[in-house]
């Protein structure tokens, strides 16, 4: 069973700090440069000065942007910028956003959370992560010795029932409210009765955890552990190391949806759709649509109106054209793909990369990602790549039934949007 805790949260006096709405910050790994820049003008208390410290020439090995990003959370408590809450708490957050004309809201809570290596308990990844995020991040935990910015993790609860043991407490409670650079508006709750805090740990006793993003950061945990461990720094079970900070979202909260990750390839230079139809049509039935913006948002209307993971569609923007594209040959998945599950090999993004762009496409290609139409027929429009597929997005049920068989999914699989936000609150390692 996963294992949660409320913890003393540290957080900006507004009071000294100015408003949450220029603290906030989105997590590092998607803050371009000049995303930082506006973060950085907005206040000298903005947590980018944490989360994504600017580099400088001449850094070295003692004086970079870790140690840099060190002495800025050190300087803000000691000026009692950030403070330590008194009591242990969880903290209900919430965010509303717009997503395609819609509006939702999505609904979690923060917690501590006793980190297990993956394969050994219920915590369960559902992607790959890479040498280099992890490097970095552990970097800064080495320097900081924070959780800056939560992991995102998911836990079934159909009738919500875990979460629904806040509802009486939210309406006696003001939270803290911020709207960030993409309009989305976030709202952070103190939770900090202890009977209402045991409830919710006993609810929770029973159900696994499924990572839905942030795992670079739940890894470096895992692996800064390990080094207080070592150094014997962790005096028993309970020390601050063994736990991560995680906000936790039932899957069936109505705001948690999963934005599809469309492909914008290149390296297939002069590409025409009927060249790209002969060159898949033994294993998809093709069905062309038309051309330009409008064709490309009814081919996207028909792939949300089917609902499974079987059609996509294709824009090639040597001629414009838009078709759909039925995938039609399971059996092919098997032989490329055998040592996979039948519900990997169904998700659409692996029959994209496995079967299409490294079987029946003649040419090695590269992928640019991203999650609206608009942005799929810019791109289009700007020539900026020479083939565009639109994907549907993975499900819940992909996600639990694949990492709860301890497979990883394809990269790029899921999008859960909005982010989670940096600055809201902090949690340090270095005590309880």
């Amino acid at each position: 069973m996963a294992e949660i805790r409320a913890f003393r949260g540290i957080r900006y006096d507004l009071g000294k700090a100015g408003a949450l709405s220029d603290l906030i910050a989105p997590p590092y790994d998607v803050i371009d440069q000049t995303l930082q820049q506006k973060l950085y003008d907005a206040s000298p208390y903005n947590a980018i000065r944490v989360e994504l410290t600017k580099e400088q020439p001449g850094d070295t090995d003692t004086n970079n942007r870790y140690t840099r990003a060190a002495i800025t959370i050190n300087d803000w408590l000691s000026s009692d910028v950030l403070v330590q809450d008194t009591a242990r708490a969880m903290y209900v957050y919430e965010q509303e956003f717009t997503v395609e004309g819609v509006t939702y809201r999505r609904r979690g809570f923060v917690a501590r959370v006793r980190l297990e290596p993956f394969g050994t308990g219920r915590i369960f990844p559902h992607e790959e992560t890479l040498s280099g995020p992890k490097a970095d991040r552990l970097n800064l935990y080495r320097a900081t010795g924070m959780n800056l910015s939560p992991v995102f993790g998911l836990y079934p609860d159909d009738a919500n029932e875990a979460f629904s043991l806040f509802d009486s407490m939210l309406n006696k409670t003001l939270p803290l409210e911020a709207t960030d650079h993409l309009g989305v508006t976030s709202r952070l709750y103190l939770i900090t009765d202890p009977n209402l805090l045991t409830k919710v740990t006993a609810a929770l006793s029973d159900k696994p955890v499924f990572i839905a993003d942030g795992h670079h950061r739940y890894e470096t945990s895992l692996k800064y552990l390990e080094e207080r461990q070592a150094a014997g720094e962790v005096s028993n079970e309970d020390a601050a190391p063994n736990f991560v900070m995680m906000m936790l979202v039932a899957m069936s909260d109505p705001g948690l949806i999963i934005l599809p990750t469309h492909r914008l390839i290149s390296g297939l230079p002069g590409l025409t759709s009927e060249q790209l139809k002969s060159a898949i049509s033994s294993h998809f039935d093709c069905e062309t649509i038309g051309t330009g913006d409008e064709a490309a948002r009814a081919c996207w209307e028909h792939i949300e109106a089917d609902g499974s993971q079987s059609l996509m569609a294709f824009g090639t923007v040597a001629d414009g054209v838009w078709q759909t594209a039925r995938f039609k040959s399971p059996d092919a998945m098997t032989t490329l793909a055998p040592d996979h599950s039948p519900s990997w090999r169904e998700l659409a993004v692996s029959v994209l990369h496995v079967l299409v762009l490294n079987k029946l496409l003649p040419q090695p290609s590269t992928c640019r990602y991203v999650h609206l139409v608009k942005e799929v027929t810019d791109a289009m429009s700007a020539k900026s790549c020479d083939l565009a597929a639109l994907i549907p997005p993975a499900s819940m049920e992909h996600v639990q039934e694949i990492a709860g068989n301890r497979e990883k999914m394809p990269p790029k699989s899921t999008y859960f949007y909005p982010k989670l936000l940096t600055g809201l609150v902090f949690n340090t390692l270095k005590g309880n």
